[in-house]
């Protein structure tokens, strides 16, 4: 019976190797094949992952190169969701690529309509300058008072040329943040009153009421800016206020600021023509003005001048109930 277990066990062992190696070799293949598929498989994943970032990287790339030559209609497109905050590092960046394009878009915009306005503005005088030069010069200087009528026409329209590039030069300095105010204490009513006696010979028939809440309201201010803001405010109202209206000036203190309103009598500005009004060469309803004439320039240069000083300005209007202008200043010392 020993003899016959010995035997068994010495025929077992082979067995038992064979059983070994064949799980080995079946381990051994499993790992290989799981190691494979596993290597694929971050094959796989690292190519779509570099194609889901390079793909935009390159789009991007493109479109810049689009932008840099003048193209500026196409956008990337943001996959998240915007509104939400939900946006992944692309997405935020494709957003602001987007932003940027706009921006430029903007800039061009105004650029090419800066452009044309200026063109538009500059061509109207200098071709009254033109013609009645050249009429002059076909014999109408023989007649005194008609040449000299000719020249003083030819005389306005240069003074409205230098007025319009004064502006332009006014205007680029104020956006470019190139002026300096000589700031000090600056009795409003005083520079109001001498403004509006200025200005009353232009007025014609139409009835300035000054309307001081204080006998005295002092602001933190450039004396002669300050009195830039109120001249083209009150220009402005008289151009658009029919003879025989009235133009309405207040100034007070109101929370810790100075406020001046002018108000006129005027027709009124459309709804849809207030939130340009600001804007460069912008002009609402030129068929209701009761003078021609104007650049467009005035009231850009005044929301300028106003925010420099560290003030707002803001327009309340109607069409048949008149408009009024509202700015704030800095009060001494505050």
């Amino acid at each position: 019976m020993m003899l016959s277990g010995n035997s068994m066990m010495e025929a077992a062992e082979p067995i038992e190797k064979e059983l070994f190696a064949n799980y080995t070799a079946s381990v051994t293949e499993g790992l290989s094949l799981a190691a494979l598929a596993a290597l694929i498989a971050a094959v796989l994943a690292s190519f779509l992952i570099s194609r889901l970032v390079v793909n935009p990287v390159q789009r991007m790339m493109v479109l810049s190169h689009r932008i840099a030559e003048g193209e500026y209609d196409e956008r990337l497109k943001v996959s998240g969701r915007v509104q939400s905050n939900q946006l992944d590092e692309l997405d935020q960046l494709a957003l602001s690529f987007n932003q940027m394009a706009d921006k430029l878009e903007k800039t061009e915009t105004l650029r090419r309509q800066l452009i044309g306005d200026v063109t538009h503005e500059l061509r109207t005088p200098l071709t009254s300058i033109k013609g009645f030069a050249e009429t002059l010069l076909g014999g109408a200087m023989r007649d005194e008072a008609t040449a000299r009528h000719f020249l003083e026409i030819i005389d306005k329209e240069s003074n409205r040329l230098v007025k319009l590039v004064d502006d332009l030069l006014d205007l680029s300095s104020l956006e470019n943040k190139r002026i300096s105010l000589e700031l000090s204490q600056v009795d409003v009513g005083q520079v109001i009153t001498e403004t509006v006696a200025r200005l009353r010979p232009l007025a014609g028939s139409r009835d300035f009421d000054l309307r001081p809440a204080a006998p005295e309201v002092v602001a933190l201010a450039d004396r002669d800016r300050l009195a830039q803001i109120l001249t083209n405010l009150l220009e402005n109202a008289i151009k658009f206020t029919p003879d025989g209206g009235k133009i309405a000036v207040d100034w007070r203190t109101a929370n810790g600021e100075v406020e001046v309103s002018v108000a006129d009598s005027g027709h009124g500005i459309a709804e849809t023509d207030l939130p340009h009004i600001f804007e460069r060469f912008y002009k609402a309803d030129r068929a209701r003005s009761a003078t021609p004439g104007g650049s467009g320039l005035g009231l850009a240069i005044t929301r300028h001048i106003v925010e420099a000083h560290g003030g707002r300005i803001r327009v309340a209007s109607r069409p048949g109930a008149g408009t009024t202008f509202t700015f704030t200043l800095p009060r001494d010392g505050e």
